[in-house]
């Protein structure tokens, strides 16, 4: 059993950035490709970025590419999100997320384990 615990939100201004981190324990953390999705009020998970176990491939959703960069450090079994540029439609929780396959982290419903989300407010 993974347990996620993500950290870093807050809020920030339009334009500002903010950097979330997300601890992972009680599983073998390279073997799992990580994700982020987020969820604004009155509105799905979404996807947001995910991250393959060798730490090099990444993608990102077109709302976000280019502003935020997802990231990895096996030896401190994290993951990262930094997101620049922010806009208020950046509002939201957002989760780390865990599953076996690159494919998997992308699709909601295919995740393994989930953190309980950090909220980011951004104000315009």
């Amino acid at each position: 059993q993974v347990q996620l615990v993500e950290s870093g939100g807050g809020l920030v201004q339009a334009g500002g950035s903010l950097r979330l981190s997300c601890a992972a324990s009680g599983g073998t953390f390279s073997t799992y490709a990580m994700a982020w999705f987020r969820q604004a009020p009155g509105k799905e998970r979404e996807f947001v970025a995910a991250i393959h176990i060798n730490g090099i491939s990444t993608t990102y959703a077109d709302s976000v590419k280019g502003r935020f960069t997802i990231s990895r450090v096996n030896a401190k079994n994290s993951v990262y999100l930094q997101m620049n540029s922010l806009k208020p439609e950046d509002t939201a929780v957002y989760y780390c997320a865990a599953d076996r396959t690159f494919w998997g982290a992308q699709d909601s419903s295919n995740i393994d384990y989930w953190g309980k989300g950090t909220l980011v407010t951004v104000s315009s």
